[in-house]
């Protein structure tokens, strides 16, 4: 049954979800708020929802990237490489960004008469991205559920999963995931360096992937 909606960037992990759940997905939604990578990202989510027969819609989020302060958001401070780890990789934080992705999604889900709002976080984005984080999905699955008449949840299994394990997921589908995007720098090749470019090394050489991504340098 067709119950639900995705939010779908086009990295690594929402297109793993999308397809390990293309089956209860009605509706993938992509948003623009103004990063350095979505021009990147977003033409890869069209394209695999469509390969899927998913609808797909983008929503334009420009007051984002006109107000908001983060390196991730065009004209921002510059992407700082290193492991997600380090402290300074803080300064990617877009304040509140799934909370508002989500509520959007929640009033798309009520629109289309879907019961729930798939989002593909997960255990290694916690150090540094509240609203990624456990507490932060539960609440906004109970102000969701209150708000709509419809009681549209939140569903979100890969919370408590390393990006390793998502990749692993991904191996068992068949997906290639040189039809992702990542990087946080938004050129033409992946940078290779930023923190989502070394988490995604990690991810799939620990899958046993071989990694197809061209890479700068």
């Amino acid at each position: 049954m067709k119950d639900s909606v995705i939010i779908v960037s086009g990295g690594m992990d929402s297109i793993t979800m999308l397809y390990e759940y293309k089956d209860a997905i009605a509706l993938g939604i992509s948003f623009d708020y103004g990063s350095n990578h979505n021009a990147n990202e977003i033409p890869l989510a069209k394209m695999h929802c469509e390969r899927l027969g998913i609808k797909h819609v983008t929503i334009p989020l420009a007051f984002m990237g006109q107000y908001f302060k983060s390196s991730l958001l065009e004209g921002g401070d510059a992407i700082p490489e290193g492991h997600y780890t380090a402290e300074n990789m803080a300064s990617t934080v877009v304040p509140f960004r799934n909370g508002i992705m989500l509520s959007i999604a929640c009033g798309m889900a009520e629109s289309y008469g879907l019961k729930r709002v798939l989002i593909a976080n997960h255990g290694g984005d916690h150090t540094i991205y509240p609203d990624c984080r456990p507490e932060f999905i539960n609440a906004m699955s109970e102000a969701m559920t209150q708000g709509t008449d419809t009681n549209v949840k939140v569903f979100a299994p890969y919370t408590s999963i390393t990006k390793s394990e998502i990749a692993r997921h991904g191996k068992a589908l068949g997906i290639d995931y040189s039809e992702t995007w990542s990087c946080y720098k938004g050129g033409t090749k992946h940078c290779g360096k930023c923190g989502t470019c070394v988490e995604r090394k990690e991810a799939l050489m620990e899958a046993g992937i071989v990694d197809t991504t061209e890479y700068e340098g």
